[in-house]
């Protein structure tokens, strides 16, 4: 038997059942909002994030991350933006300003711009999508493997007599 490592996951209660007639029989209850999940599988997850981590888009990503974070321009926008965000927050909450807060947005807007027309934030923009999108095709393709294998498990269930005393 592996070993099993409990982990945090989505909280919802699942009752399943065998075949009612004895009670040796019934599944046991999970509570999933911790979930032991074996240390092999761990292991797995693990050099999956390891591979995937040395992939020509995350080094990409961290490249582009880097350019981002040493960019006096680009460092400066951030900061009037976030400044200006705080001020819009001030006006529509604390001071009720409906004026005001158009005028916070629409000055973000134009900082916004600015920052989103550098080749460095477009790149880095980019780097993120397809990062992203790397990680949600890794988690399709197992969602897909994972139920394509139960689907079979359930059709060989079906085919074969139950067995319940």
């Amino acid at each position: 038997m592996s070993a099993t490592k409990p982990i945090n996951a989505h909280s919802h209660d699942y009752d399943h059942e065998n075949c009612h007639h004895n009670e040796e029989d019934v599944i046991p209850r999970f509570d999933n909002r911790v979930i032991f999940v074996r240390e092999d599988i761990l292991a797995r997850t693990r050099e999956l994030a390891h591979l995937i981590t040395t992939t020509e888009e995350v080094s990409l990503y961290q490249k582009s991350e880097e350019l981002v974070q040493g960019h006096e321009k680009i460092q400066g926008l951030i900061a009037k933006i976030k400044k200006k965000q705080k001020e819009l927050v001030a006006f529509q909450n604390a001071f009720k300003n409906k004026a005001m807060v158009d005028k916070i947005e629409q000055e973000i807007s134009v900082l916004q711009d600015e920052l989103d027309e550098i080749p460095v934030v477009q790149q880095f923009q980019q780097s993120q999508t397809d990062v992203n999108y790397l990680l949600q095709l890794i988690v399709s393709f197992i969602r897909d493997v994972v139920a394509e294998k139960l689907d079979l498990e359930a059709a060989v269930k079906a085919e074969a007599p139950e067995k319940c005393d």
